[in-house]
């Protein structure tokens, strides 16, 4: 492709190296991207807060897509633009197909807060913003973390952009292929590790549609978009792509579905591919 309008990048597995750094390489070329002034867009299975972080160390502002597309954050104003949430209903019918078809799985839900309300950085004073994930467990960006648990009217009563299951004893493909058919009309499911953690969004609800949405506000075509990424999540990303990118490291489905493979993200992959332009 000719020099691209847009730079989309997912963030672990991609973006950031195997210890969740940014490599000195990485770095350089995001700087040049944003020099000449290409828009550079974070599309992450992140929840808002832990996209900051990863936004400062890059001095990438603008808009980024969070939690798989569902979320649209103003990483300047530091507020959410566009949401795509479940409701209550569809929650509960979901919540009770993954309970029988998972026993001993765990919930949590990473609950919807309306357009315009401010999105906070982790070292920032929360107390009285939005407290969004609440349930049994959720993934952070280091890991499982456990959470007091709630009652399960309370978990499902509110709209939520995710609900995240998490199962001990399975891997996230084995939890995805065994509930995939009994919700895909309904919901869409992915992951972003295969360490027994799937997430759960609306129906149509991923980075593609996220990325294309960023993309129209800024008035870029799709073909002038170049996407990288790693795990299942990324799919439809590098599909709608003009050019899309799977890093060495790759889930084999992204390897399939990419148009290009680089270096893994131990390598710099994504630095190698963007030097032909910058």
């Amino acid at each position: 492709m000719d020099k691209p309008g847009l730079v989309a990048s997912d963030v672990d597995g991609t973006l950031l190296d195997p210890l969740e750094q940014l490599r000195p390489r990485t770095a350089s070329v995001i700087t040049r991207v944003l020099d000449a002034a290409i828009l550079v867009v974070l599309a992450t299975g992140r929840s808002p807060r832990w996209v900051y972080p990863v936004a400062r160390a890059l001095r990438v502002g603008g808009l980024a897509v969070c939690v798989n597309g569902a979320v649209i954050l103003d990483v300047e104003r530091r507020t959410v633009l566009r949401t795509h949430a479940m409701d209550p209903p569809l929650l509960h019918d979901v919540a009770g197909v993954m309970l029988d078809a998972l026993p001993g799985c765990a919930l949590a839900v990473e609950q919807c807060v309306d357009a315009g309300s401010p999105q906070h950085p982790p070292e920032d004073d929360t107390r009285g913003a939005p407290v969004p994930l609440v349930g049994d467990g959720y993934q952070s960006p280091r890991g499982v973390h456990r959470l007091s648990p709630v009652p399960l009217a309370e978990l499902l009563g509110r709209p939520a952009v995710r609900m995240i299951v998490r199962h001990p004893a399975l891997s996230s493909r084995e939890m995805a292929r065994a509930v995939g058919p009994l919700v895909s009309d309904a919901v869409e499911i992915t992951y972003s590790t295969d360490e027994g953690l799937i997430d759960v969004m609306r129906a149509g609800v991923n980075k593609a549609i996220g990325l294309a949405e960023v993309a129209d506000l800024h008035g870029v075509d799709q073909a002038d978009v170049v996407a990288f990424g790693d795990m299942p999540n990324d799919i439809p990303m590098l599909r709608w792509a003009g050019h899309g990118v799977a890093m060495e490291n790759a889930h084999p489905d992204v390897l399939a579905a990419a148009d290009e493979t680089t270096a893994s993200n131990a390598e710099d992959g994504v630095a190698r591919v963007l030097e032909r332009w910058f």
